[in-house]
């Protein structure tokens, strides 16, 4: 499980680099009603999660957008390596009309299934209260990996000011090559926003590799929209 776990670590390295090249020429891309890009930290009884989501449209009218997502997780006890992980896709939507269906494009380092190129489709649905990004993609490499992601934030207003956070973030990777399960999750949060700022509780459920090893994070969490 620990070679596993380290194998990919350059890959994922190459892929923050585009990440964070993205985000900083963000001034330069067209202006248009992008949605925010949010960072969150959440501090567990076990680990520390951090999660950073990027969101643009080329332009005001085109129908390409980029979808990032960083998704890093380190164990308190250095002596524990599963727990540590890193999950970072990239993708290129081509909008199919009005809607809120994608085709997709893109790549995927994962810490555990490791790296390889991807295609899907995607569905994506925002208000002012709702956020809803539906992802199913076929990962093409040896392993032929089916990935589904969902994240899913409901955000009433309480006040003129505050208003209720709550969110359901979850993935599953099955590898149809050889017919195992490679990674999972499920994230929970709930808790208030004000603003550009979040924070309230929150709970991680991981699941790594055939054996569906189990790792569990309880613990606070707070998040910002840039």
């Amino acid at each position: 499980m620990e070679s596993q776990q380290t194998r990919p670590k350059h890959h994922s390295v190459f892929l923050l680099g585009i990440f964070l090249f993205l985000f900083s020429i963000t001034p330069t891309w067209a202006q248009a009603p992008n949605p925010p890009t949010p960072i969150e930290f959440m501090f567990g009884h076990e680990r520390m999660d951090f999660q950073l989501v990027f969101k643009r449209n080329f332009t005001p009218q085109s129908k390409f957008s980029v979808l990032a997502i960083a998704v890093f997780s380190e164990n308190y006890a250095k002596g524990k390596r599963v727990g540590d992980s890193v999950v970072i896709p990239f993708q290129v939507n081509y909008a199919l009309g009005k809607s809120g269906l994608s085709l997709v494009a893109g790549a995927e380092a994962n810490s555990v299934a490791g790296l390889g190129t991807t295609l899907g489709l995607s569905h994506n649905k925002a208000s002012k209260e709702i956020l809803a990004i539906s992802v199913l993609s076929y990962q093409l490499s040896s392993a032929q990996n089916l990935k589904f992601f969902g994240l899913y934030e409901y955000k009433p207003a309480l006040t003129e000011k505050l208003s209720l956070y709550s969110r359901l973030q979850l993935t599953y990777n099955q590898g149809m090559a050889e017919g195992f399960h490679n990674r999972s999750f499920l994230y929970l949060r709930a808790g208030l926003k004000k603003g550009p700022l979040g924070f309230g509780l929150g709970a991680n459920f991981d699941a790594y590799g055939p054996s569906k090893v189990a790792r569990e994070n309880y613990g606070v969490f707070t998040r910002w929209e840039f």
